[in-house]
């Protein structure tokens, strides 16, 4: 997914504030924006189901509702075949009432009382839409919606969520995650509006969303620069502006030198795709530090690429503008000696990923200082180094506390990486895809990162837009060939498509 501007990251109570700002600074109606909301989503069903498909949409009692029903009402005009299912007992919103009787003047709708349709029975190829609860739920969903939902996930039929899947919370917190067997709707698709909501981005959660579609519905947007947040989403054209486009009168120093500290024996392909990835990504000279064995498959790998073959003791570090170390090294004496020095000697910014963090949660007192450094854990090397944690979000607070007492960037990786700032930010990603969850992609994230910190990007910025540009070199990859059988060498390939894009 490609959006304009980074995205802030917003609570419900903030979002049911943003509408109101709108109401109140855009000369329109809370009905209206139901109405442009509703012609959003209609857009994205024109598009991607077609009208062979029935349709059955399903409404509660809130403005989720009433935003079901205005969605029916415009899709009638398209020759849909609309089922519409309300619940008759509850009092409704004015929006939702003005939006029932609009529905009813058209005659070829048909609406039922989804009391006296239980067990709800779906024809198989129907498409559901999802407009029970919205964003306001905070309890488990109980009575007779509860036997709606379990019968619309039981059904096998597409499921296309609008705004947030019904029963899931907006809101994760360290003790809500849902049940296994949640009475939550199991989208195939979510059409959220205006921006992602934080717990469709965290693992427990998203689960629920499917693909995830980001449906503008014209907010305000000048409601965003008077109420802050800590949590955005970066997506490749937001990061266009960071982008340092080349200049002409350069050479390859103008581009730093990166230093890779990686592989061992049986694991000499960690070095070459980090050291691989790092040259791609731009760094005027790259050097490879790895034991013998690797030197072969190296130099006949990326013949671009040197090789320091110094001792540990006498590795001269005022050569280098950055240094990734980590991927596949082990974590031996060797090893441990090896990181001592960078940690003693080192000037330069550095990306510790894998095996070196391992070190680090082994020896937490001798590797403390961590000031402006990138670490790139996944969940379970982070759990290594600050103990475990309940569900993601829990495990995210943990990163973002670490990141601001240690004054590092926390690099967590996961479906949407999350970069924790020294500031107390969070960034969450939009570019990536399941088929990066394979062996070797993390090295090759920490060779983009640290070839961009070697040519003068400051670690924010580097971690940032290298997360960022390694899931959308994903995405390419996956879209020209598969998202099963995706290799870490395939997203090393579509670099070039990233880059191209970015230098407009």
């Amino acid at each position: 997914m490609l959006y304009i501007r980074m995205l802030p990251i917003y609570k419900s109570n903030a979002l049911k504030l943003w509408d109101r700002y709108t109401i109140n600074h855009e000369s329109i109606t809370n009905l209206q924006l139901m109405d442009k909301a509703a012609l959003a989503c209609v857009e994205w069903i024109l598009k991607h189901i077609p009208q062979t498909s029935p349709l059955a949409i399903l409404c509660g009692n809130g403005n989720n509702g009433g935003d079901g029903l205005a969605i029916a009402r415009i899709l009638v005009h398209y020759a849909y075949n609309i089922s519409v299912y309300v619940d008759t007992s509850s009092t409704k919103s004015d929006e939702y009432n003005t939006n029932y009787e609009r529905l009813l003047s058209l005659a070829t709708v048909k609406i039922f009382e989804i009391e006296k349709c239980l067990p709800l029975s779906l024809a198989k190829k129907s498409v559901v839409i999802d407009c029970i609860f919205g964003i306001g739920l905070n309890r488990p969903i109980t009575g007779l919606w509860q036997q709606v939902v379990n019968s619309i996930n039981q059904s096998q039929c597409k499921i296309v969520s609008i705004d947030i899947p019904s029963g899931l919370v907006a809101d994760p917190s360290t003790n809500n995650k849902p049940e296994k067997n949640a009475s939550i709707i199991k989208a195939n698709y979510t059409l959220t509006f205006q921006i992602p909501k934080q717990s469709m981005l965290l693992q427990g959660w998203g689960d629920y969303c499917g693909d995830l579609i980001i449906i503008d519905i014209g907010l305000s947007p000048n409601f965003m620069a008077k109420n802050q947040t800590e949590n955005f989403l970066i997506s490749l054209p937001s990061i266009k502006e960071r982008f340092l486009k080349r200049i002409k009168f350069s050479h390859k120093g103008t581009y730093g030198h990166a230093l890779i500290v990686a592989g061992n024996k049986g694991k000499c392909g960690a070095a070459i795709l980090s050291a691989m990835a790092c040259m791609k990504s731009g760094a005027g000279l790259v050097t490879v530090h790895t034991p013998s064995e690797c030197h072969i498959p190296i130099y006949s790998s990326i013949p671009e690429v040197m090789i320091e073959e110094t001792e540990i003791e006498l590795l001269d570090m005022s050569h280098y503008s950055a240094i990734g170390i980590g991927p596949g090294i082990g974590y031996h004496s060797i090893q441990v000696s090896l990181l001592r020095k960078i940690f003693a000697h080192c000037k330069c910014p550095f990306v510790l990923d894998a095996d070196a963090l391992n070190i680090i949660s082994q020896n937490p007192d001798e590797f403390s200082v961590l000031a402006n450094t990138i670490l790139t854990p996944h969940p379970k090397e982070f759990d290594r180094l600050v103990g475990g944690s309940a569900n993601a979000y829990e495990r995210l607070k943990k990163a973002q506390k670490f990141a601001m007492d240690k004054k590092c960037i926390v690099v967590l990786k996961g479906a949407h990486t999350s970069i924790c700032c020294p500031d107390g930010n969070v960034y969450f990603n939009s570019s990536g895809n399941a088929g990066m969850a394979t062996a070797g992609a993390g090295d090759v994230l920490t060779g983009i990162i640290t070839s961009l910190l070697a040519q003068g990007y400051s670690s924010i910025n580097a971690a940032i837009i290298g997360v960022c540009i390694h899931g959308a070199a994903g995405d390419n990859a996956a879209n020209q060939k598969s998202v099963t059988g995706l290799l870490a060498s395939d997203i090393i390939d579509n670099l070039d498509y990233v880059f191209k894009h970015l230098e407009g």
